[in-house]
């Protein structure tokens, strides 16, 4: 039964011991099997875990049964409309998304090695970064290094960091100080942090953080890292309670400054991309003690494509300083 492979274990033991020993047959999975099991979890569907893995949906769920079947346990719930994990499956199915990973990394370290900066690489990117910075980078990479493939994950900070760790990601751009966790950093470059305010809110520059009223601060919900970012640059910890927490884009922040609801917090970057084009906002500069974010690239310290991301983060920052 082609559910996977077996391994029977040899032994110099005599007697009944050997005997034993010499007819136990230990079932592994194969990565196949691992594969479906992760790709289920993490879509929580059937159909979608099929296209991921670009088989049909048919061969997912045999390939899932027949992993049950090897183990001798129930990994996942079936119904009709959800995919539900047992408390054993999901610590199995984390196990496999780590075994899927060392085995992708076994073909990652013999690419790096004959020509790096090709193939796929899965990069996440904060909200705050993705649509501002990465059209300056985008064609010349393209262009420079047409055998990289590169697919790009927008997703907040901290789902950023946990798709980096589970390996959903390969490499990640964030903006720092953040708690991401234990990985390797490059920073590419520091970023000013900026006042916006409408005429509802003149303000003189540069703008003392004490003349901030916290309930017309406007920011980003938790898991944004720029929200800490503008609560640091600003440099005064009442604001953590009284600032108002509002959604997940700049560009709705925007249009509630241009409508006189508040104040709020700019990266550079945005102003640059024209996030104000078409509004009446206008920004001052901070007069705090590091009134910035420093962006930077982020990958695991095991990583076998470390020196590959150290070459990228070298292009990067060339990229950002000439755009």
């Amino acid at each position: 039964m082609p559910v996977g492979s077996a391994v029977k274990s040899k032994s110099f033991l005599t007697g009944a011991g050997a005997a034993t020993a010499q007819s136990m047959t230990i079932f592994l999975p194969t990565l196949k099997q691992l594969h479906y099991l992760v790709a289920l979890q993490e879509h929580a569907h059937f159909g979608k875990a099929a296209d991921a893995c670009f088989v049909t949906q048919s061969t997912l769920s045999a390939g899932i049964r027949e992993l049950e079947s090897l183990l001798g346990v129930t990994l996942v719930e079936r119904t009709r409309r959800v995919v539900r994990f047992t408390a054993l499956g999901t610590r199995i199915a984390e196990k496999a998304r780590r075994v899927v990973r060392e085995a992708e990394e076994l073909g990652d370290m013999v690419k790096a090695e004959s020509e790096p900066l090709s193939g796929e690489l899965r990069m996440s990117v904060i909200p705050t970064i993705a649509p501002f910075f990465l059209p300056r980078i985008l064609p010349a990479l393209r262009r420079d290094w047409p055998q990289l493939k590169l697919y790009l994950r927008e997703e907040p900070s901290a789902s950023a960091c946990d798709s980096l760790a589970t390996g959903r990601a390969d490499c990640m751009l964030l903006a720092l100080p953040y708690a991401c966790g234990d990985f390797e950093a490059a920073a590419l470059f520091d970023e000013p942090l900026l006042l916006a305010a409408s005429v509802a809110d003149p303000f003189a520059a540069p703008v003392e953080p004490g003349s901030i009223d916290p309930e017309r601060l406007l920011l980003l919900e938790d898991g944004h890292c720029l929200k800490d970012h503008a609560l640091a640059a600003c440099n005064r910890p009442e604001l953590q309670s009284g600032a108002t927490m509002l959604g997940t884009s700049l560009h709705t922040l925007v249009q509630m400054v241009d409508n006189g609801l508040g104040v709020t917090i700019l990266p550079q970057m945005a102003i640059d991309a024209g996030i104000l084009r078409g509004t009446g906002v206008f920004v001052q500069p901070l007069k705090a003690d590091y009134p910035m974010r420093t962006i930077a690239l982020l990958w695991r310290k095991a990583s076998p494509r470390a020196p590959e991301f150290r070459m990228l983060a070298a292009i990067l920052q060339g990229l950002g300083e000439n755009a």
